[in-house]
């Protein structure tokens, strides 16, 4: 289950989407439940969505509709309730607590840095007290799973569950580079919560640091509620000239532009995982991030990017890499010799693992073929 999923696009609609394919070629029966309106019953490469929402738009979510996916959770003779969590998910919440009544053997993974939003969980657990609830309890990665464990208190064990990517098909075959020309990249939905309009502000002061031989060039990948405000910044700021918002687009896209960038800037302090900065990692490109975020999970630091503290960190990095073109190389060819630490063989095994949990929680029997509802 999940109350963000495609034609939407984000970090948790992808992973959603590319689960429920794999498990699907594995010999699951997958179903997806989700807030998210969309034309039909199927969404791309043919997985089953039930989509109560109504008369909305593609885009919007619709949390009035949370209790109706639940009941159509409830009554859809699912073995396995997977429900995939955001910072604020209505449908998969109020599921995942009448699926633990009915002994529907259930997993939840939280996908969201709760952070300021903490202590409103904190209260929520007093009142439905999750603790008891008969769940696996899972996050995407270790800064997103602190929260949660502090708020359970120890009653019950937490996962890690890492978001998959299939490193192969992230390769790229690197274009001619100038050396006086560096192109930096980004990629997520611009929206407040991963920083946009710092990123600009950052590069702004990084390029103005760069000696004058050194050209540094940005393309922000993505669309969102910020995009008018930051073109209109871009604009007035006088950083038309080298700064490139793009919009959306696809993988194979990323790919081809990947094969022109030098390096990756992950601005989002709030990143629970960072799936597009892991995507880029596996192209190649070395990964200037937030120490403490998500991201950290997979990107050493001085290894294959930076890991900086606080933005005016980031600003030094990013001129240390955009500056040097050797170390830019030190760290590209380290991150395609060297495989990330998390595959979608690893993550399929560990997600097997907690359903069988969820079962033993559940007091549930074994069933080889599982027939799975992936909420969130």
């Amino acid at each position: 289950m999940s109350d963000c999923y495609l034609p939407r696009l984000g970090g948790i609609e992808r992973q959603v989407h590319e689960l429920a394919i794999r498990q699907r070629d594995a010999g699951h029966d997958v179903v997806v439940v989700t807030s998210a309106p969309g034309d039909g019953s199927r969404a791309a490469d043919g997985i089953q969505v039930v989509r109560p929402a109504r008369g909305a738009s593609p885009t919007r979510m619709r949390y009035e509709w949370s209790v109706v996916g639940c009941k159509a959770v409830l009554r859809g003779g699912f073995d396995v309730v997977h429900v995939h969590a955001s910072s604020f998910s209505p449908l998969a919440f109020v599921t995942a607590s009448r699926a633990s009544a009915a002994r529907l053997p259930t997993v939840v993974t939280v996908h969201s840095l709760w952070a300021g939003a903490t202590p409103l969980f904190q209260a929520a657990d007093r009142l439905a007290r999750w603790g008891e609830w008969r769940v696996a309890w899972s996050a995407v990665s270790s800064p997103a799973a602190e929260p949660l464990r502090r708020i359970l208190g120890g009653r019950t064990p937490v996962t890690i569950l890492p978001n998959g990517v299939d490193a192969a098909e992230w390769k790229v075959q690197d274009l001619p580079r100038s050396p006086d020309r560096v192109v930096v990249a980004t990629v997520g939905r611009l929206a407040v919560r991963k920083r946009p309009g710092p990123l600009l502000r950052m590069l702004r002061e990084a390029r103005a640091r760069l000696p004058a031989d050194i050209r540094l060039e940005a393309i922000l990948v993505g669309d969102g509620p910020l995009r008018r405000p930051l073109e209109r910044y871009v604009e007035t700021t006088g950083m038309a000239d080298w700064v490139s918002l793009r919009g959306p687009a696809t993988h194979t896209e990323l790919r081809d532009m990947y094969a022109g960038v030098d390096f990756y800037i992950a601005p989002a302090t709030l990143e629970s995982f960072g799936i597009a900065a892991l995507e880029a990692r596996c192209a190649g490109l070395p990964v200037v991030a937030h120490r403490g975020s998500g991201v950290s999970e997979f990107i050493v630091d001085a290894t294959d990017g930076l890991l900086s503290c606080g933005d005016a960190e980031m600003v030094d990095s990013i001129v240390r890499l955009a500056g040097s073109e050797s170390l830019r190389g030190c760290m590209r060819t380290h991150a395609r010799a060297v495989p990330p630490p998390v595959s979608w063989p690893g993550i399929l095994d560990a997600t097997e693992a907690l359903y069988d949990r969820a079962r033993a929680v559940a007091g549930a029997s074994e069933d080889p073929r599982r027939k799975l509802a992936l909420i969130g």
